[in-house]
């Protein structure tokens, strides 16, 4: 029964990953054909998307493939089991991000979609520097004895880094492509100064922060009981 079940949990992670693939990879066709049609100014009449909106998806597609893979060459190149359920939600992550947000345009059909997935990438993250330290933690060859709270300290701060590198990914990104990764061009082509500007960018860091610190504080709690004599 144990051999079923651990095959099964391999054939969804597996599943997932070639879905996600598979859309990836017919996304960039799509994005590309579109692209060479696509006009480079925005109408003044309605919204339609121009060259650089195309530039983006195709930019995130491309980073989509290519960070799919990075949790089996972490557990390639460091000997670290990530556990399947937690690539699973990592696929769908990109999913939602990429193909839903940015080719099927719900950034802009959704309300707060950005919001919900930014909660939802924190919360990831948290789990995962949870995860990996923990994981050290444990090591007896490391010798190193952290107690629960510089563990989800750690997590919370990997959290937050990982947050604010996108978030410097994302203004580079919009500077050197002209893309609008920051959202700070609305969909009817208004252009967003001062402190509206900044909305997005803190507002993201905000959430990824909230979510970050409640799957620490979760991850302390249960750290700490388990740690009780």
């Amino acid at each position: 029964m144990r051999k079923i079940n651990s095959a099964g949990k391999r054939d969804w992670k597996k599943i997932t990953g070639v879905i996600l693939f598979v859309v990836l990879s017919f996304s960039i066709i799509y994005i590309i054909i579109k692209m060479i049609n696509a006009p480079s100014v925005i109408s003044e009449d309605a919204y339609t998307k121009v060259k650089s909106d195309y530039v983006l998806m195709l930019l995130q597609c491309v980073l989509g493939i290519i960070v799919m893979f990075i949790p089996s060459i972490v557990e390639r190149k460091l000997y670290i089991d990530i556990p399947n359920k937690m690539e699973v939600m990592y696929f769908i992550f990109l999913y939602c991000a990429i193909y839903l947000g940015e080719v099927r345009n719900f950034y802009y059909i959704i309300p707060y979609w950005d919001l919900i997935l930014h909660a939802f990438s924190g919360a990831m993250l948290g789990a995962l520097g949870f995860s990996l330290v923990s994981y050290f933690n444990d090591m007896e060859v490391l010798e190193t004895h952290l107690s629960p709270f510089f563990v989800a300290l750690f997590a919370f701060c990997f959290a937050l880094a990982s947050g604010a590198v996108w978030e410097i990914y994302e203004f580079l990104a919009d500077s050197l492509l002209g893309t609008n990764m920051q959202k700070f061009i609305l969909a009817d082509g208004t252009v967003l100064a001062g402190h509206a500007a900044l909305r997005d960018t803190m507002t993201d860091l905000i959430v990824d922060a909230l979510s970050a610190l409640t799957v620490t504080v979760i991850g302390y709690y249960y750290t700490a009981d388990s740690h009780k004599p």
